[in-house]
């Protein structure tokens, strides 16, 4: 009789589900993407484009990884995009490597000359100095696949919205004529400001580059968990 009333009581919780569960989102303790992609305002992905996706974003983790096909590399969740103060730390980790840079070759060459600085904006120490500041950011950005010092240190990486590598083009647009102009007057550096707003975290240069900043560390997380999604 015991027996037969517990299979009466599941049989009532079956056809009278919790409302509770009944609205709840996904519950497989595998769907983090699910989560991740909430913030991403367009229907939910198919298994099809949840491959392809992946596909890309594993390029972004492994640089030197070769993708078969065009990636959907500008399908990225709100939530991949790194925010303003991770960007900042990281560029003040920058801006300590080229003023080392900087001190250790012209630097050197001034001191031992017994040559004077100066302070005219267009001397040839600003200019040499200018000059280091921006093959650092141009030369790392290319080479080391979008990524300088700083965002190594942090795990983050620059990419572009329409190329699967970083082409020059992008690079000189965002990196050289970019940084010059934020950084030619002081008032320039509220250019930075838009990546505390903008939907995709870009800043000024961004926006002519047609490039932003995500976290690697959640593109990792996605793949992972993605994987075990499609063995279930």
């Amino acid at each position: 009789m015991t027996e037969v009333r517990k299979l009466d009581k599941d049989k009532q919780i079956d056809q009278h589900p919790n409302p509770k569960q009944t609205h709840a989102g996904p519950s497989h303790p595998d769907d983090f993407y699910q989560q991740v992609l909430s913030s991403f305002e367009k229907e939910a992905y198919t298994e099809e484009t949840i491959k392809d996706n992946q596909q890309a974003w594993q390029h972004f983790e492994e640089p030197d990884r070769q993708v078969a096909q065009a990636p959907l590399i500008n399908d990225f969740p709100d939530y991949f995009f790194a925010g303003f103060w991770i960007r900042l730390f990281a560029f003040v980790i920058d801006l300590s490597v080229i003023h080392s840079i900087t001190a250790i070759t012209i630097g050197s060459v001034y001191r031992l000359s017994g040559l004077s600085i100066g302070t005219h904006p267009f001397g040839l120490y600003q200019l040499v100095s200018l000059a280091i500041y921006l093959a650092y950011f141009v030369l790392l950005t290319k080479y080391n696949h979008g990524q300088t010092v700083g965002k190594m240190i942090f795990g983050i990486r620059v990419i572009s919205f329409r190329e699967a590598q970083l082409s020059w083009q992008t690079v000189l647009i965002r990196e050289l004529c970019g940084r010059y102009v934020l950084q030619f007057y002081w008032l320039f550096y509220v250019g930075y400001l838009p990546t505390i707003f903008s939907k995709n975290k870009q800043h000024a240069a961004d926006y002519f580059a047609d490039t932003s900043v995500v976290t690697i560390n959640l593109i990792k997380a996605f793949n992972k968990h993605a994987d075990v999604h499609q063995e279930v």
